[in-house]
């Protein structure tokens, strides 16, 4: 027996059509709720219908622009909790701010943790997400985090292509166990970008290439792909190399100032991506193929409402 009243999923601005495709396969109408911004630019949030000890998902990737789209989710989770919600998950598909976890510079921020208070000082009583930039960022809550994970999504699309004698490469030393699980299930070999970032500017210098790549079909891997800079420096360097064509992935395609065009308009076959962001029309970008989390995200949102396991899903 569910251990809350009845299922409701609701959204935020950020990824509505996301939402919609999640109620598809749940079965169930999306939840209606006001959000919007007054003249003076102040965000309101009024729930349409009555969630008094109702099960809540609030459904919200931190999408461009990431701060509005934070503050949307947290006075939802405020406007839910005043309403008196059994529980309140909040569904973060893409958790912007990850690759601030850690002081790596004098005088910075750890600002994915301190999202992660608010999220919980709000009311969150749970939180879903995928793919997160590090591991870490679930033990910067104290409340219970589902890390689900697009890899076996993306791995069954490339396998199904039966590329000719592929070779995975991690893009950097930070994707290579994800790198080496995608590469697991192709049943391919495993290469490593060696890069260096260069200060606070959204580049970096390519190094070198571990492993062997010449004459084979490369797919890069990585969690997610902002400016595609480190990408385009990638396929680059892998063409120096000797590889016949190049292949790339990742679950998060934030594709910002201009990126899916530069991508588009480079060497690579295919960038395979999920649509834990929204995209412009894919017949702008033909490379730019998207699959859809909303079936994985509808399971567990499933499985927590039951009380299921929702790590049994990648057994």
């Amino acid at each position: 027996m569910p251990a809350f009243d009845e299922l409701r999923v609701f959204s935020g601005n950020a990824h509505p059509a996301l939402a919609q495709t999640i109620c598809e396969y749940l079965d169930i109408p999306m939840g209606q709720v006001e959000v919007f911004k007054f003249s003076n630019d102040n965000t309101f949030v009024r729930f349409q219908e009555n969630v008094r000890q109702r099960d809540v998902f609030l459904v919200q990737p931190f999408a461009a622009p990431v701060n509005d789209r934070i503050m949307e989710l947290l006075i939802m989770v405020d406007a839910a909790r005043r309403a008196s919600a059994g529980r309140i998950t909040a569904v973060i598909p893409y958790y912007a701010y990850g690759r601030t976890d850690k002081k790596d510079q004098p005088r910075v921020p750890i600002t994915a943790r301190l999202v992660a208070d608010l999220l919980t000082t709000a009311g969150a009583d749970r939180v879903l997400t995928m793919d997160l930039h590090a591991g870490q960022i679930q033990g910067f809550f104290n409340i219970p985090v589902d890390e689900l994970t697009a890899l076996p999504l993306l791995s069954r699309y490339l396998k199904a292509k039966e590329l000719p004698d592929p070779v995975v490469v991690a893009v950097d030393i930070g994707a290579t166990k994800r790198a080496r699980d995608m590469a697991a299930k192709l049943g391919a070999p495993l290469a490593i970008m060696e890069k260096r970032r260069v200060g606070n500017a959204d580049r970096t210098e390519t190094l070198n290439v571990i492993g062997e790549v010449q004459g084979r079909t490369a797919i890069t891997v990585d969690d997610e792909i902002d400016t595609g800079g480190s990408l385009l420096s990638t396929i680059v360097a892998l063409e120096e190399r000797g590889v016949q064509d190049v292949y790339a992935c990742c679950t998060h395609g934030v594709l910002s100032g201009g990126a899916a065009g530069r991508i588009q308009g480079s060497s690579v076959k295919e960038l395979v991506i999920s649509d834990t962001l929204p995209h412009a029309d894919g017949s702008l970008y033909p490379k730019l193929i998207v699959l859809s989390v909303a079936p994985l995200l509808g399971e567990a949102i499933h499985r927590i409402h039951n009380g299921l396991s929702v790590g049994a899903m990648f057994e």
